[in-house]
């Protein structure tokens, strides 16, 4: 696709999810900073959501992350997100703040440690079919620190285990998406450490389990959208947590470090037709904004996604196609270079404005009044945040 036209009604029906942790304190291992204005309740952190998507039209949904979004009534809260128009998105479960998880969770040797996180899992299994979501998005935290620490088949048999009983109780309509992690908090062995692990257990699985990409979970160097390419042609990507990184998980504003890798895992899902939403390929956040405001954050970050998509959408593919036949190294490299060098955001600007949106969302977010609303409003009470 190199049409602007084309790609322009792509980028109309591009869909990002914005995670609810984002919106909350966050920081390092070390101590989380306070911001003012910051959500106090799952609801006011679908207000902040909300205001993402009003300003960038592309943001229709948010993640939850379980307990830390628990309330008593889902469905109050589903209705609560319709009337400002955004959906409750992908489930995230919590088995890793806990100390019962020490050794892990579903993974732990203690049955009765497993028989805790595989309910917290299930659990998530039932509140997503309360919101209607159909994700259940698991990141697990297991590992070892030590050689001989625990059995490593015998961690694996384990994990098969717990993700068979979740996969066999979600409903038809619910995909479970693995997400890897190659160190972190474990230092000898992760239990889900790369895209080959998750992608094994998904395949024992079956179809509704696939792999979640987390753009951050990646030794330094490591070809990001080889592994897209690949999860695509095996109908196995299910996703992505997108995020920037300089040295490891640094969950910074996506294309932040490196706009050329993200353009480039762009322009593999645009060439093997993944932002078709036949594709079922989920774009969603996943950042804790520690020193910026939150808000603005996650429309810089909306938006990154979005001119990394347009750059992509505008790669000739026939010319390209013509110089990878041909053996032309540089010619093909040139074609790829010069989509990626184009300035897409005067084009973007006019597709807000053509979308009845404020061609700068930043601007538009800092004229609000929006921030200075919500540091009045949300002066008392107890903040959200993940807590370190």
């Amino acid at each position: 696709m190199s049409s602007w036209a084309q790609a322009a009604e792509v980028l109309r029906a591009q869909r990002i999810e914005t995670p609810s942790w984002a919106y909350g304190n966050s920081g390092t291992r070390f101590k989380v900073f306070a911001q003012r204005g910051i959500p106090r309740d799952p609801y006011e952190k679908i207000d902040d959501a909300a205001k993402v998507h009003e300003l960038t039209g592309v943001a229709p949904s948010i993640a939850l992350h379980i307990p830390w979004d628990r309330v008593d009534d889902f469905g109050a809260l589903g209705r609560y997100a319709a009337d400002r128009g955004i959906e409750l998105g992908a489930i995230n479960p919590n088995v890793f703040q806990e100390d019962d998880y020490r050794l892990g969770s579903i993974c732990n040797p203690d049955p009765g440690v497993r028989r805790k996180a595989v309910d917290h899992l299930l659990e998530c299994v039932e509140i997503g079919r309360a919101t209607g979501s159909g994700v259940l998005s698991v990141w697990l935290a297991d590992g070892t620190n030590y050689a001989g620490q625990d059995n490593i088949r015998a961690r694996q048999d384990r994990l098969y285990e717990g993700l068979r009983e979740v996969y066999d109780r979600m409903p038809e309509n619910m995909r479970l998406l693995l997400e890897y992690k190659f160190f972190e908090p474990h230092f000898y062995t992760m239990d889900v450490p790369d895209w080959g692990t998750s992608f094994a257990h998904c395949l024992r699985l079956g179809e509704r389990a696939q792999v979640l990409v987390d753009t951050g979970h990646h030794a330094p160097g490591t070809n990001i959208e080889f592994i897209v390419a690949l999860l695509l042609r095996e109908g196995r990507l299910g996703g992505f947590h997108f995020n920037s990184r300089n040295y490891a998980d640094d969950d910074l504003i996506v294309g932040a470090a490196d706009p050329f890798q993200l353009f480039r895992i762009m322009h593999e899902l645009v060439s093997a037709g993944g932002l078709d939403p036949a594709a079922d390929v989920e774009f969603m956040l996943d950042q804790c904004h520690n020193l910026e405001p939150k808000v603005p954050a996650m429309i810089r970050s909306v938006l990154n996604v979005q001119e990394a998509t347009a750059k992509a959408l505008l790669v000739d593919a026939d010319a390209l196609a013509r110089a990878q036949a041909d053996g032309d190294v540089l010619g093909a490299n040139a074609v790829v270079m010069d989509a990626f060098n184009t300035d897409v955001r005067p084009r973007l600007a006019e597709l807000r404005q053509d979308m009845g949106l404020d061609a700068d969302p930043i601007a538009a977010y800092h004229r609000s009044g929006y921030q200075e609303r919500i540091e009045a409003e949300r002066a008392g009470g107890a903040a959200m945040g993940w807590g370190a």
